[in-house]
């Protein structure tokens, strides 16, 4: 009697091999792309909800009279003192509306500046990682404040921060809010790189406002579309330097830079 063929028995196999790995694909796909995410931005909102802005004493909404030529703060703050207070590691809060940033912005030691790269504001292990500030800056003091983030294939962190590299979502977008303990910040989003440390070295500290300066015209040259100059013609005191991966070459980084608006910065903290 002769032996059944054994070619049906391995295709079916076969199949069930193929059917497996892409279920476990599958499973991985959503696990990062959309689990993932979801718990990043519960554990944001939660930690927004668990430290509220407190109201000035005596003052609400339109009344306050802190605010800069009448304007209401444009983004939502929380009660930094009280967060820093549980997680002294948070430097301040960064919000560029309509982009999904919204994110405490932490802070290691020198020994272990990347420490927050997979770790979230309550030191767990979260492959979305944490805004993070070069561990050499102080956000009350440096000229060049350097914020890191991953970019994440689903938005998280810093991962629409790519997004800057087209000139309509760069003008429709053109505003950032870094709140710290004594204020809230409103930056203009002058220019977009795409670099590397040796073609701009932007970890660079400064010393003065020549040197902010300097730092803005040498951005200015490697700017991935023209964005104007008209920001040049200021003196600024400080610049934001936004920075993640980007994936053109070894090494590539995408650098959003933005300058203080002038008499735009809340010293009593708004909702």
């Amino acid at each position: 009697m002769k032996k059944k063929p054994k070619t049906g028995i391995l295709q079916r196999f076969f199949k069930i091999i193929c059917l497996a790995v892409t279920l476990t694909s599958a499973g991985f796909l959503i696990y990062h792309m959309v689990y993932l995410p979801m718990e990043n931005k519960k554990l944001m909102a939660e930690l927004k909800g668990n430290f509220p802005e407190p109201e000035a004493p005596g003052a609400s909404g339109s009344e306050k009279k802190d605010q800069p030529a009448g304007r209401k703060c444009p983004v939502a703050a929380v009660d930094l003192v009280s967060l820093r207070e549980q997680y002294p590691d948070v430097q301040g809060w960064l919000t560029i509306p309509d982009t999904g940033i919204d994110y405490p912005v932490l802070q290691s030691e020198q020994e272990n500046g990347e420490f927050y790269l997979k770790r979230n504001y309550k030191k767990e292990y979260d492959i979305n990682g944490s805004l993070f500030l070069q561990a050499d800056c102080k956000v009350s003091e440096s000229r060049n404040l350097i914020i890191y983030g991953h970019n994440m294939n689903s938005g998280a962190m810093f991962g629409n921060l790519d997004l800057y590299a087209d000139e309509t979502y760069y003008q429709e977008h053109p505003f950032a809010y870094l709140q710290t303990e004594d204020s809230i910040q409103e930056y203009r989003i002058v220019t977009v790189l795409k670099a590397d440390r040796n073609l701009f070295p932007f970890q660079q500290k400064l010393a003065d406002a020549e040197a902010v300066q300097e730092y803005l015209k040498a951005a200015k040259q490697r700017e991935v579309f023209e964005t104007g100059d008209d920001y040049l013609k200021c003196i600024y005191d400080k610049v934001l330097t936004l920075v993640t991966c980007s994936y053109e070459w070894s090494g590539a980084r995408n650098i959003v830079l933005a300058v203080p608006v002038s008499g735009a910065v809340w010293s009593q903290k708004c909702s």
